[in-house]
């Protein structure tokens, strides 16, 4: 079935980093930039529809597909996976689109991107909302599997589906309903579920095995301990009935870094495509709140 595009992309390319292309989509043309981060590779940039036509009539949106997922390249390989090279791929996407300064947006695992490209280059970013942020600061979900995820599994039931073996061998669309089911945990997400599932059987097991366990910013404390240095504001969005990451992770992230959050009621993880208005009149507020610098002339 043909998916219906709300909006057409105004402009769409592509940059290359070591053999890897990533393909990214600007629309509209307002200020500031807005750039929608990828997720988990599981799903593709298109996690973002119900934002880009809202926030578009105000501002100039970016988003791109991160490797992996959706018509950017899956190299193969865990190396190829890590924080460190999709903040490498942001920042990249921001030059080609002459992005910054903007508003980094993220779900889940883009939050250590988004927040790193802040750290690192300040004057890029006026400001991250991070909506149910995957950090890897505990407690997180990915705790409780990450003992038994190259372990053949005694079961596959739940979280035992979050298992390579169970993956490579027949259990993988099993695994996928198991994990959008939780993802998309308010009744009525048949369509977001049904969305997902095809999303993840596009970059397949082998593919999504590699970005599973790939290191992880989260997990150095000299980064974390980093996050107070961080200069822009920070805005984050929880949901108190999300079954992938803790309400408590998004808490953690917002003292941390001195933000705000701010908890959906009884929201799980796909809040940005089961609570579109909430997030979209948030992530709003937030950009026309921050500071944005005057339109530089052009040369003379």
């Amino acid at each position: 079935m043909t998916e219906r595009v709300a909006r057409q992309p105004d402009a769409e390319g592509q940059v290359v980093r070591d053999g890897v292309r990533i393909v990214h989509r600007t629309y509209g043309a307002g200020r500031p930039t807005v750039v929608l981060l990828p997720a988990w590779s599981i799903v593709t940039s298109r996690v973002w529809k119900a934002q880009v036509p809202y926030l578009a009539r105000h501002f100039r949106v970016v988003t791109f597909d991160g490797r992996g997922s959706g018509d950017s390249d899956a190299p193969r390989g865990e190396a190829a996976y890590t924080d460190d090279e999709y903040v490498a791929d942001t920042r990249a996407v921001l030059a080609a689109t002459g992005a910054a300064p903007c508003v980094l947006v993220t779900l889940s695992r883009g939050a250590p991107w988004a927040l790193t490209v802040a750290l690192e280059d300040p004057d890029a970013v006026l400001g991250v909302v991070t909506i149910a942020p995957a950090v890897g600061l505990p407690p997180g979900a990915a705790d409780r599997v990450r003992a038994s995820w190259d372990v053949p599994p005694g079961h596959a039931e739940g979280w035992g589906a979050f298992n390579r073996h169970h993956w490579q061998r027949g259990g993988y669309d099993d695994f996928l309903a198991f994990w959008f089911g939780e993802m998309f945990s308010e009744p009525h997400s048949t369509r977001q579920i049904e969305e997902g599932i095809e999303w993840g059987r596009a970059i397949g097991p082998d593919r999504l095995a590699d970005t599973a366990f790939a290191p992880r910013l989260g997990r150095d404390p000299a980064w974390v301990a980093r996050l107070s240095d961080l200069r822009c504001p920070v805005l984050v969005v929880h949901g108190d009935g999300d079954r992938i990451r803790p309400h408590a992770e998004g808490a953690e992230l917002a003292e941390l870094t001195g933000g705000r959050l701010v908890t959906l009621p009884g929201a799980g993880h796909g809040a940005p495509a089961r609570r579109p208005v909430a997030v979209n009149r948030l992530v709003k507020d937030f950009v026309d709140e921050v500071p944005t610098p005057p339109c530089r002339p052009p040369p003379s």
